[in-house]
């Protein structure tokens, strides 16, 4: 007598487990919503701002917070409100874009160095090394003195502070990869490099560069606001949350709201940044994944 076939499970794409398991995690979802409202309100900025970041009303000058303005008023009559607001799209468009800079740059030499080894792997590293082995704002404080203070070359100081850590996060993780079976048995039948760097290696070593990305945005806004708060960074009139701490800080003990919702605008989208980043973690890692998807059953 014959059996009757046992119906298999249709299998998920892999992107799709992958944000099942993610929205199941409550802390890195509520994360992840609070930071597309961040993104969103950053994005659409004049939308949401109540006034003009610049407008200036002597005769409401440092005003307590109030149903007129939620957050008060600075020193020169300006809504704090709409100052934090159309701050965030400055201090997030530095974090995003030097970022992104970074893992361009530092994946490409990672992937170099890890994957073809030798005498490249020596040059990159040594040279990856070189910038690893200054202070991270030292060397940002360093770029934006040759280069001079502004946005556009804050982005570029932040990038090359984080450019060594892509570059040493992805070799280590193209060293894992690049001697399995299906890259091996991929190059015997003739795969290119490119074709075996784009199909294979890149795709299987990616996880640790996601929850690099997370973690690396997380300490560019804080870095961004580091600089903007020493000069280097944002200038006046534009507004940042880091420079509006730095306004901020000569009234602290007269007007306390200057400071506090710029700093908690950084807290609250660092700390998101960096839940979002454990729970990517949780996610991506192939044996926290197992337990993960096991526990659903």
């Amino acid at each position: 007598m014959t059996a009757e076939p046992v119906p298999l499970r249709p299998v998920r794409p892999r992107w799709r487990e992958t944000l099942g398991l993610l929205v199941r995690n409550k802390v890195a979802l509520g994360a992840a919503l609070v930071l597309l409202a961040i993104i969103v309100v950053a994005v659409f900025d004049r939308a949401f701002a109540p006034q003009s970041a610049n407008a200036q009303d002597i005769a409401d000058r440092l005003q307590a917070p109030s149903w007129s303005h939620p957050f008060g008023t600075d020193n020169l009559g300006r809504d704090i409100l709409s100052r934090v607001i159309i701050g965030a799209s400055v201090s997030l468009k530095v974090g995003f874009l030097s970022v992104g800079l970074a893992l361009v740059v530092g994946t490409l030499l990672g992937l170099l160095a890890g994957y073809y080894g030798g005498w490249v792997d020596d040059v990159l590293m040594r040279l990856m090394d070189m910038l690893f082995a200054f202070p991270a704002v030292l060397l940002a404080i360093a770029i934006l003195a040759i280069r001079g203070p502004g946005t556009s070359n804050t982005i570029i100081a932040i990038a090359v502070v984080y450019v060594p850590i892509f570059a040493r996060v992805t070799r280590a993780s193209v060293l894992g990869v690049r001697e399995e079976v299906y890259v091996r048995a991929s190059r015997s039948v003739g795969a290119s490099d490119f074709r075996l760097l784009t199909r294979h290696v890149l795709p299987n070593a990616a996880p640790p560069i996601i929850v690099q990305t997370s973690v690396s945005l997380a300490f560019a806004v804080l870095a961004e606001a580091a600089l903007s708060f020493l000069g280097l960074g944002t200038q006046p009139p534009n507004p940042s949350w880091g420079l509006m701490l730095a306004e901020g800080r000569e009234f602290i003990g007269l007007a306390w709201w200057l400071a506090f919702f710029p700093g908690m605008a950084i807290v609250v989208t660092v700390l998101c940044f960096n839940l979002l980043g454990d729970g990517l973690r949780d996610v991506l890692d192939p044996r926290q994944r197992t337990l993960m998807a096991g526990g659903g059953r």
